[in-house]
């Protein structure tokens, strides 16, 4: 497997598309089990109290558009053990983790990854990639939670055309904002957006964005075991 990261929106913070396209040209549908999983890299807090992680799913359909794929964000705080769990809420996701999910569509890809904590380590900011199978809808939400409240809000550009969006990390104008860039697929130039918790959007120009958080890679992280 080629070790440069492939995204189909080409983000700065890539899914494991790699992988995903290498289980589904390799495994056969009728092959049991019918799932694979991949765990991220954890995205540690500044504090060093928390570390912020994904699985990813992806269950075999008899043809790559009948296959889907979802994800969980993890929480874990590092001094206690406790874990939190964040699910895919745009309108694309589901959740096939919990046994009262309702069954979605067959080609449905929601991806939940941690991007950036905030400076004080009381948000975090996690990309939430969007898209179906076979077709060329795509685009990222922002999904960010707060420590102190244990609440999660899913933001994306709003009263703005666009096809696709590309989540970008927190604003440097303004660290309440997230940053995007978004635009229709085949335009050259794709305008850059900051948007608030409540969605609110306004175009900017000089704006930069930034993150905060170690990364680290664990011997956990990457393809995990199969099962049925």
């Amino acid at each position: 497997m080629n070790s440069v990261q492939l995204d189909p929106l080409d983000s700065p913070y890539p899914v494991p598309w790699n992988w995903i396209m290498a289980v589904l040209t390799e495994a056969k549908a009728d092959a049991t089990p019918r799932y694979r999983y991949y765990r991220s890299p954890s995205l540690i807090s500044p504090d060093g109290e928390y570390a912020a992680y994904s699985r990813i799913q992806v269950e075999l359909g008899n043809h790559y558009t009948q296959s889907r794929v979802a994800s969980v964000l993890f929480l874990e705080n590092l001094k206690t053990g406790d874990l939190q769990t964040i699910t895919a809420s745009a309108p694309f996701a589901d959740n096939p983790f919990m046994a009262e999910a309702e069954p979605e569509e067959a080609g449905r890809i929601a991806i939940l990854i941690p991007v950036a904590w905030s400076e004080s380590g009381d948000r975090v900011l996690a990309r939430e990639f969007e898209s179906i199978f076979g077709s060329d809808i795509a685009s990222d939400f922002a999904v960010v939670w707060h420590r102190s409240s244990n609440l999660t809000r899913t933001i994306a550009p709003t009263q703005v055309s666009y096809s696709n969006a590309v989540l970008l990390g927190w604003s440097q104008t303004n660290p309440n904002q997230i940053l995007f860039r978004a635009g229709h697929l085949g335009d050259p130039e794709w305008s850059l957006y900051a948007v608030d918790t409540d969605g609110q959007t306004r175009q900017v120009n000089q704006d930069q964005p930034v993150v905060f958080g170690q990364t680290v890679n664990s011997i956990w992280a990457g393809p995990q075991a199969y099962r049925p």
